[in-house]
């Protein structure tokens, strides 16, 4: 007798997480799951639908043909699945439920913390929990339910604005400042050129992280070539090692703390380069009315005036 065509959505999952991390064990580690228990749920998927989905390519296996095409129809039943879980969530309009936010830290301190104080008070039935992870992790825990909200900020080798899986809300753009000691040269100017600062020694997120990204790409459009002497991914901890005499850095308007003397914070010209920071969920899931009523309350905290009049002017500043 033939097998009846069938499709468990977990079993697609797995085979989703094997075609966007490439090997089974990878795809087990986003999943918490063994990679023989992966390969067992791709197994079960292959033999309900009934066409093979994986073939031996040396020591590793290779998507067939059949996959992609199923691959194709697992983002739209994925959405499906998201949209008629709205439609169920639909019954509430929001005051109550869980949400749980991924965010990197400036972001927690900034927007998040103000957004949860609002929701406290007009929905207080609304229980919002918040993890911080930074990207791409963060997206790790959106793809496999931990989170249902990663706010984070646009980085290299990130999800493109129309990438299927997400919908994205922008809340706002975050200036960055060029950060010196307060005895450093140009510090009494009102603003700095990059190109001012080629010859600095230079404090930065290490290869490869969103801090080190903003930092390379303001860098690299001046055609500065930074000496860097520390490699740093805390913004405190940046500000702290500027604020020593050690370096000068470039930090963004959110991870700048109480005004002091320590340091000073100069707009770039003649440019300003900034970071664009937004909120991701999964795709479907945006008009839930509990995930959307934070996504709304995010958005507003974002609206305020965050940065506190430091588009112009010198702000000094402090580690927080």
């Amino acid at each position: 007798m033939k097998t009846p065509f069938t499709i468990d959505p977990e079993r697609l999952r797995a085979l989703r997480a094997l075609a966007d991390h490439g090997t089974v064990t990878a795809a087990g580690r986003v999943l918490h799951l063994s990679p023989s228990a992966v390969s067992q749920q791709i197994a079960a998927l292959s033999r309900s639908t009934g066409v093979p989905l994986l073939v031996r390519h040396g020591r590793r296996v290779r998507l067939t043909p059949q996959a992609l095409v199923l691959l194709d129809h697992a983002r739209l039943i994925e959405a499906q699945f998201e949209r008629a879980r709205t439609d169920l969530a639909a019954f509430d309009d929001g005051e109550v439920g869980v949400v749980t936010i991924a965010s990197f830290g400036t972001a927690i301190a900034g927007l998040v913390a103000p957004a949860i104080g609002v929701l406290s008070q007009s929905r207080p039935r609304l229980v919002v929990t918040v993890m911080e992870v930074e990207a791409p992790e963060c997206f790790e825990r959106l793809d496999d339910g931990a989170v249902d909200v990663a706010v984070t900020v646009d980085f290299r080798c990130g999800p493109h604005r129309n990438d299927p899986r997400y919908e994205r809300v922008d809340l706002m753009t975050d200036p960055l400042f060029a950060v010196l000691p307060v005895r450093h040269r140009l510090a009494r100017r009102r603003h700095v050129q990059l190109n001012a600062l080629a010859d600095d020694a230079w404090v930065m997120g290490t290869a490869g992280h969103p801090c080190a990204d903003i930092t390379d790409a303001a860098l690299a459009s001046t055609g500065v070539f930074p000496h860097t002497c520390h490699r740093v991914n805390d913004w405190d901890a940046v500000i702290a090692i500027v604020a020593q005499g050690s370096g000068v850095a470039l930090v963004p308007a959110l991870a700048l703390g109480p005004s002091r003397s320590e340091v000073v914070a100069l707009p770039v010209k003649p440019w300003q380069p900034a970071r664009g920071i937004y909120a991701a969920v999964r795709n479907g899931s945006a008009l839930t009315p509990h995930i959307a009523a934070v996504t709304e309350a995010l958005s507003n905290a974002a609206g305020d005036d965050l940065t506190g009049g430091m588009a112009t002017g010198v702000l000094h500043s402090r580690p927080g």
